[in-house]
């Protein structure tokens, strides 16, 4: 008799919150409470057109079962309650937050969700138009916005529902480090990149008379008539001015179009994409974070000058490290950095770009040989995440048009890859099912979600191959995965 209410209360602690309540149980780890649904190991996902209805939802799905339902078929799906952005293509996890923001191209929309609540928190106002690229800190108290359609970089903050937009030509991409102190904004088409910066109150009164009265470096600061936040371009400390600050040449890139974060949060690297977006030479710069942090009076030390020696003798050249492979994505894992990219190859006299994964060593700052990876879209955004087994997944978007394509390599053009870390060889290129949109590492489960073609596979970590896929298919387009109850932020392919 005793067995038998042991094995009934187990079940019903997989199935659903109230049994688990029922077993003496109403928290699973770290001082997390039970969501709605009673799921201990969720996985969201984004999806399109939805129903005829929706153009967009965000449904739950049981990662341990994988199943869109519950355990016992009732209830038939989980979703985010409150949640209608039209067309969502981006999800920001943050477990350790119980939050995530979600991104809808389809009316700009970005809207904070609440993981333990199960439901959406309403969407961040003051947004100018569509982003191209979108982050929340961490806290969920400020938003970092590049529209590129109205050449507008936007500072909106969630709590107040107060907006800062900065005028910035050709502004496209946006980065945030994890800790939300610093924020960066690159242009299209450009070797520079800029930074927000809040003022102090004498900085504001010195600043209030427009553009002359702004340091050098500021590209814009508003509002104009009592400013709280400049932009300034990140430039090299080779001179002083009256005021104190320093300033000097801008800092030279090769098509900045993104910025990583060192595990010690001390150091950005610059991602250089280089010939992929019309420059010269891909690479990585490292940039110290504490000059760009954006809290008033939080700054500290200097920037570096573009190359030895520096006309500042306190300042330090800066260190750039080459990437033959292409650069356009990349991520950090403690001492080592996984850089992915695209390389232009000739083939029968057309030019196809291949995809490449480089493993940088940041205590020495050596570059491995660039292995071939799926190949995808030049200075496209692709997906990147570590999961179980030393293995690294990395998502393309367009690699039926890449060099494996044209030539008919042996292992396949999809566009899903599965490294092992340990070896450093690629395990096996998932074949092709279409752009690889999102992935989603299920941590202590031994398997990722992924987003292929508009639909959710299943692959184990172990070997990678496919676990059965039928019951967490979805009615519609999906585009983006996350896994909800992650022990970490940095189970997340958008940072």
């Amino acid at each position: 008799m005793k067995k038998s209410r042991f094995l009934i209360c187990a079940a019903a602690a997989l199935a659903v919150a109230v049994a688990l309540a029922g077993c003496g149980k109403t928290e699973y780890f770290a001082g997390r409470k039970l969501p709605p649904s009673g799921l201990l190991h969720r996985v969201m996902v984004v999806v399109q057109n939805a129903s005829i209805l929706s153009h967009g939802e965000a449904s739950i799905l049981d990662a341990y079962y994988d199943t869109r339902s519950g355990y016992t078929g009732t209830p038939g799906m989980y979703s985010i309650s409150g949640y209608g952005g039209n067309l969502p293509v981006s999800i920001q996890n943050l477990p350790e937050e119980q939050a995530a923001g979600i991104y809808s191209s389809g009316d700009g929309s970005f809207s904070l969700i609440n993981y333990q609540e199960e439901k959406a928190n309403g969407n961040v106002s003051g947004l100018a138009g569509a982003s191209a690229s979108i982050y929340v800190t961490r806290d969920l108290s400020l938003v970092f916005a590049a529209n590129q359609i109205s050449h507008v970089f936007t500072i909106s903050n969630a709590q107040s529902n107060a907006s800062i937009p900065f005028g910035l030509p050709g502004v496209y991409r946006t980065s945030v480090n994890p800790g939300g102190s610093a924020a960066f904004a690159f242009v299209q088409n450009s070797n520079y990149f800029y930074y927000p910066r809040q003022l102090t109150n004498s900085q504001s009164l010195a600043y209030s008379t427009g553009p002359s009265s702004w340091p050098k470096a500021a590209l814009d600061c508003e509002p104009q008539n009592l400013p709280g936040w400049c932009l300034f371009q990140a430039q090299s400390p080779d001179h002083i001015d009256s005021t104190g600050n320093y300033y000097g040449a801008p800092l030279v890139f090769d098509r900045p179009i993104k910025a990583v974060f060192s595990a010690d949060a001390t150091s950005a690297y610059i991602i250089n994409c280089g010939p992929e977006c019309g420059g010269t030479t891909a690479s990585i710069s490292i940039i110290p974070i504490a000059p760009l942090l954006f809290t008033a009076g939080q700054n500290s030390g200097l920037l570096p000058c573009n190359s030895a020696p520096c006309a500042n003798a306190a300042a330090k050249p800066m260190v750039t490290i080459p990437i033959p492979g292409g650069a356009s994505n990349a991520l950090v894992d403690t001492t080592t950095m996984y850089v992915v990219g695209q390389r232009a190859q000739s083939v029968g006299g057309q030019t196809y770009f291949g995809g490449n994964l480089s493993i940088v060593n940041l205590t020495t700052n050596a570059v491995s040989t660039p292995i071939s990876i799926s190949d995808g879209t030049p200075g496209g955004v692709s997906k990147i995440i570590k999961a179980d087994d030393n293995t690294l997944w990395i998502g393309m978007t367009r690699c039926d048009t890449g060099v494996r394509f044209a030539t008919g390599a042996s292992g396949g053009y999809g566009c899903l890859t599965m490294f092992n870390t340990s070896t450093k060889a690629v395990t096996l290129i998932e074949p092709f099912m279409g752009d690889a949109t999102g992935i989603a590492a299920v941590t202590g489960l031994h398997k990722v979600y992924a987003v292929e073609g508009g639909q959710v596979y299943i692959f184990k970590t172990t070997d990678g191959t496919a676990i059965n896929n039928y019951y967490v298919t979805v009615t519609g387009t999906a585009w983006d995965v996350a896994y909800m109850d992650a022990t970490t932020d940095t189970n997340n392919t958008v940072y």
